[in-house]
């Protein structure tokens, strides 16, 4: 009797005693932020001194080296949707962001073997004349490619699911995270990107110029090992949420349910409409009627089941999912804005590694910067002007304009295109010094002699170009979020990646119809290897008038869309 007694005892304190969470949690933090940012260190650490690999390494020239990269930037970016696409809705964020940093690891690997292996790449030219080099065979084009289109999958598949599945880990269905815990993972996420992408732009390409690309590809396929690793042996804590549905997947839906009711008409009375439960809406909105079809119920008993759901959702959608297709399509255009803006700031990145390449890096007699070093200039601009202008310049601007947030989101998208004109036209300014400098000096047919003409010039572009992004990216993000329905708010990232991928496609075809069109008859190309012959200046010029071409634009796009609600009062009136 004592021992039952006993056990019962032991039973009641075991149910009294509150378990822990067996997954997910802090715990699991470090694994995935080390990922992610030894991802980011690896793959951001190759961009900016991979122009001068395949320029030295596989004899291009510097507009076909940078129309692939562009090409390779896009290819990126681009499936970055699909990345979240199957994460949402096939395979769930844990299978996606293994694959990826397998991918990711093998890509680089194959990038190092380029280096590492002299078949895999053309033979160094012969001294005497440049005419003696030979171009890659298609073969050691197809391995370089490769490793680039791996390289793509891994990214495709870790950025854009490594901070929601950090989410999963703080929170659940049963156990909703709170906006303090969420506030604080999303701290941390940022600093360690903005740390990983300063050290790839400093110390990785700082080994690359200094102890050669064997080293300088061996590096990131090293982290990037790492980083598989750490992700790996934390899989056992991970919560792993299923796939389910998505957003994408809902737009699609809408999309081919109004096809195949493309023949009901929309003027008849006593239309009944399909909604979902406790739904506000009682009939669509008049805005893109043609897509209202979709949750028209032209036959209840064959549309409807018994619980009021559709029995095929292909041919009918509630109204709650036209409504945020509408607002998806409305935004678009807005979304357009932002794509001339990306496009000056990668151009810029790319050209500005060969203008500092033949300048005066020095900072002190013994140290000079990188020439692939100069875009973090644009990134601490960037991260520390945040921090300012959300704690010092919003107060004060809320007092003048009345907004909880100073200026509001359009506002800041319009000072960040202007910003982006602004540091295109100094470039252009510069760059015409710079070559006239060289000319002068008798370095026209010198294309790699550094010339006695401080890189430091390139600092004030760099800085406006981070505080151009920091107007407009951060500007463009808050709009699509207050303008998109709670269902919609994780498209606004994609959408955002979706214009730089567009910008890195459009950027890759600008670089190719200038250096086309430009050395026709005989002509130095705008955009020639020997900077000093060719006009990048008036490259420049031309960005520069498509920035305020963009902006116009921009301000056409203002007056359709009409006045909007602020973005932060919306969302406080949604968490009341």
């Amino acid at each position: 009797m004592d021992d039952n007694m006993g056990a019962r005892a032991s039973n009641q304190r075991e149910t009294e005693q509150p378990s822990l969470p067996r997954k997910g949690g802090f715990r699991t933090m470090p694994f995935i932020i080390v990922n992610e940012s030894f991802e980011k260190v690896a793959s951001y650490g190759l961009m900016p001194n991979m122009i001068f690999y395949l320029m030295k390494g596989y004899h291009m020239q510097s507009a076909n080296g940078a129309s692939i990269l562009f090409f390779w930037a896009a290819i990126s970016n681009g499936l970055a949707i699909v990345g979240a696409f199957l994460s949402d809705a096939y395979l769930g964020r844990f299978r996606v962001i293994t694959i990826g940093s397998f991918s990711s690891l093998v890509g680089m690997i194959l990038l190092w073997l380029t280096a590492v292996i002299p078949k895999l790449k053309p033979p160094p030219c012969a001294e005497s004349s440049s005419s003696a080099c030979d171009s890659a065979t298609p073969a050691q084009l197809f391995v370089l490619l490769f490793s680039f289109g791996l390289i793509s999958i891994g990214a495709g598949c870790i950025r854009p699911c490594s901070m929601a599945f950090g989410a999963d880990q703080l929170g659940s269905k049963d156990n909703p995270i709170s906006a303090r815990t969420l506030q604080g993972f999303f701290h941390w996420y940022y600093v360690s990107a903005s740390f990983s992408t300063v050290l790839a732009l400093t110390a990785i390409v700082y080994i690359q110029e200094h102890l050669g690309w064997n080293v300088g590809f061996g590096v990131p396929a090293i982290l990037m090992l790492f980083s598989v690793l750490m992700f790996l042996l934390g899989s056992s804590l991970y919560v792993k949420v299923k796939a389910e549905t998505s957003v994408f997947s809902a737009c699609i839906l809408v999309f081919v349910a109004a096809f195949r009711k493309r023949n009901l008409p929309l003027s008849a009375t006593n239309l009944e409409y399909h909604h979902g439960k406790d739904s506000s809406f009682t009939a669509p909105t008049h805005n893109l009627r043609c897509l209202n079809r979709a949750c028209i119920i032209s036959d209840p008993q064959k549309e409807l089941n018994p619980d009021g759901s559709a029995s095929n959702p292909w041919k009918l959608c509630t109204i709650e999912q036209v409504e945020s297709l509408k607002a998806l399509l409305r935004v678009m255009p807005m979304c357009s804005t932002g794509i001339i803006i990306l496009l000056a700031l990668n151009q810029y990145s790319i050209f500005s590694v060969l203008q500092a390449s033949i300048m005066d890096r020095h900072l002190t007699p013994n140290f000079q910067i990188p020439a692939g070093s100069f875009s973090v200039f644009s990134v601490l601009t960037l991260t520390i002007w945040i921090p300012i202008y959300d704690r010092l310049l919003v107060p004060l601007l809320a007092k003048l304009t009345g907004r909880p947030r100073g200026l509001g989101e359009k506002t800041r998208m319009g000072v960040g295109l202007l910003l982006s004109a602004l540091a295109m036209a100094i470039a252009a300014i510069v760059e015409k010094v710079r070559r006239r400098i060289a000319i002068d000096k008798g370095l026209a047919d010198k294309p790699e002699t550094v010339m006695d003409m401080s890189a430091m010039l390139l600092i004030p572009q760099f800085c406006l170009f981070g505080l151009a992004e920091a107007f407009n990216a951060i500007g463009q993000l808050e709009f699509y979020y207050s303008q998109l329905p709670n269902s919609m708010s994780s498209i606004a990232l994609a959408l955002f990646t979706l214009g730089l991928a567009v910008a890195n496609l459009l950027g890759s075809l600008l670089v190719k119809i200038v250096d086309g069109v430009t050395k026709k008859r005989g002509k130095n190309s705008w955009l020639s290897s020997n900077l000093n012959e060719g006009r990048l200046d008036y490259f420049f010029w031309l960005i520069t008038i498509m920035c305020m071409v963009n902006f116009v634009y921009f301000l056409v796009c203002c007056w359709a869309y009409g006045p909007t609600e602020d973005g932060r009062e919306k969302m406080k009136e949604e968490e009341e």
